[in-house]
């Protein structure tokens, strides 16, 4: 007999606004169904409508509350490259310092979450107190603990000064110490190893086939990394290499458990870039243009089209920005999070598993669901709403497509 289990958009197991509808023989999973676009929040349209494109970066940042550098990041490098604006070299080093953090912060944060999901949550605790450390220098960095709203075109909004070094410095110390217990903790508990060994597998076949990104993609043995492949900002000097679980283990299974490795490794790795780019940051400018109503000018004279792309803590983040000669706004702008596209493994990850299976090897993706395309439409004149159907929106991407190519 078979019955249907749908996981969200509201369960104890998944809070995002998604489905995944799992039919079951008994306990082993047969077919999956992942029900996306129960949310849209408008934001490229917003984005598009703000007064001018500084305001626009602000906007990105609000696409994810923990990719909060890796969104706006995206945008700038494209305006960047459309408008011919090269940032200073030490702005390019803090750009990787900001991003690094980024990372550890997000990679920790999911560490609490799938410890959660696993019913550890004495782990979750600890590893989000271990947590508070890069949050603390977050906020000495940028004066908060989350938003970082330091990115800019041309450059970066603030310094990293003499002051903050010795506090990055501390914060890394702590986690070298730290991480022998972390690694202790996730890869040789037998009950971790027990719900997360040969369990969600995706195959390297399988995610090259569905174009999956950053550690998704790299626990399966893919050597992708946008810092490795096609380095931006400073990191062509630091040789960025990219983490898959043989590193640690000497084989690749593409379980959630080699997700939880290469997870731990990337800080690790983190932490030694950030070391670096503190023992080799130049002196000089953080903006190539000081003056707003200058910059502002510049982007307003330039014209084309260009891709941004950043190795966000999910994997490859991607905007496409589209500037007009004389208009005041972004003329088109176009996201796509990493996670759009890591979805589509939850199928060959849940097939065969068992139903207690769900939620760790949804969370271990780290999902984020923000870039989900369902649009509700209301009418202002009839005060009635308008959910547009797939084919709505294909017809309306076409409409827009021939409106770009005009």
């Amino acid at each position: 007999m078979k019955y249907e289990i749908p996981v969200g958009p509201i369960h104890p197991a998944l809070k995002e606004p998604i489905m995944i509808k799992c039919t079951i023989e008994g306990e082993r999973i047969v077919d999956v169904d992942v029900i996306c676009s129960q949310n849209h929040r408008g934001i490229e349209w917003i984005g598009m409508n703000r007064n001018n494109p500084v305001q626009s970066i602000y906007t990105a940042e609000k696409i994810c509350g923990i990719c909060n550098l890796c969104h706006p990041a995206c945008l700038v490098i494209a305006v960047e490259e459309i408008a011919d604006i090269r940032a200073p070299e030490r702005a390019e080093y803090i750009r990787v310092i900001q991003s690094e953090l980024e990372r550890i912060h997000s990679h920790l944060l999911w560490a609490g979450v799938a410890a959660h999901e696993l019913g550890f949550d004495s782990l979750l605790h600890y590893v989000w107190l271990v947590r508070e450390k890069v949050m603390d220098t977050l906020e000495i960095v940028n004066g908060a603990r989350v938003p970082k709203d330091t990115i800019m075109y041309g450059g970066v909004r603030r310094d990293i000064k003499d002051e903050h070094i010795p506090k990055i410095r501390e914060m890394i110390e702590y986690y070298r110490q730290a991480f022998d217990k972390l690694a202790k903790l996730f890869l040789e508990d037998k009950t971790i190893k027990m719900r997360t060994r040969e369990i969600g597998i995706l195959p390297y076949e399988d995610a090259i086939k569905l174009a999956t990104a950053g550690p998704t993609t790299r626990a399966s043995g893919v050597k992708k990394d946008v810092r490795q492949d096609m380095p931006y900002f400073a990191y062509p000097d630091f040789e960025v290499k990219a983490i898959t679980p043989d590193m640690l283990t000497g084989k690749v299974v593409g379980d959630v458990y080699d997700r939880i490795i290469v997870r731990l490794l990337e800080v690790k790795q983190s932490m030694e870039i950030i070391e670096d780019a503190l023992n080799n940051m130049p002196k000089g400018e953080i903006l190539a243009e000081p003056k707003m109503i200058k910059l502002l000018n510049q982007i307003k004279k330039a014209e084309g089209e260009a891709i941004g792309r950043h190795e966000a803590p999910r994997g490859e983040d991607i905007h496409y920005v589209k500037l007009k000669s004389g208009f005041e706004h972004l003329y088109s702008w176009k996201v796509r999070a990493p996670t759009y596209i890591n979805i589509l493994s939850w199928r060959t990850m849940l097939m065969d598993m068992q139903i207690a299976d769900i939620p760790i090897v949804a969370a271990s993706i780290d999902p984020c669901m923000s870039c989900t395309n369902r649009v509700i439409i209301a009418d202002e004149r009839s005060g009635k709403e308008k959910i547009l159907t797939s084919d709505d929106l294909h017809r309306l991407s076409v409409k827009k497509t021939r409106r770009l190519l005009r």
